[in-house]
């Protein structure tokens, strides 16, 4: 069974930093793209950033220069680094696989295959306060 759990998440105000963890299990993590999406009130859901299995990273223009993605193959844990938040980066943030399989169903992706993450996590709650 594919799981995805996210952890980290909390309440800052802007200027600080958070550091997201999301880890995996039940398919070949080292294969694997991962992303991270984020969903704020009334607006849909967004691709912040994606991780390639070779390392490429890239970002969502409003975070370049701010958040930092990584992944550590021992753990199968894949980490988003925020720094400098604002308060229009509280949102919840899922974390994403690439896969084939059967789909996760999240309040961000609502069961579609939002190419080429089927898998979900079921995101963790950051709010940025002014």
């Amino acid at each position: 069974e594919v799981q995805l759990a996210e952890s980290g998440g909390a309440s800052v105000q802007a200027g600080g930093s958070l550091n997201l963890a999301c880890t995996a299990s039940g398919f070949t993590f080292v294969t694997a793209d991962m992303g991270w999406y984020r969903q704020a009130p009334g607006r849909e859901c967004e691709l912040v950033s994606s991780l390639d299995r070779g390392g490429g990273a890239s970002y969502t223009e409003s975070v370049k220069g701010r958040f930092i993605v990584t992944r550590d193959s021992a753990q199968t844990t894949v980490y988003l680094q925020m720094n400098s938040l604002k308060v229009e980066d509280t949102a919840v943030y899922f974390c994403a696989a690439q896969g084939t399989g059967h789909v996760s169903e999240t309040s961000c992706n609502g069961g579609l295959h939002l190419a080429p993450f089927a898998y979900w996590g079921q995101g963790t709650q950051v709010t940025v306060s002014s």
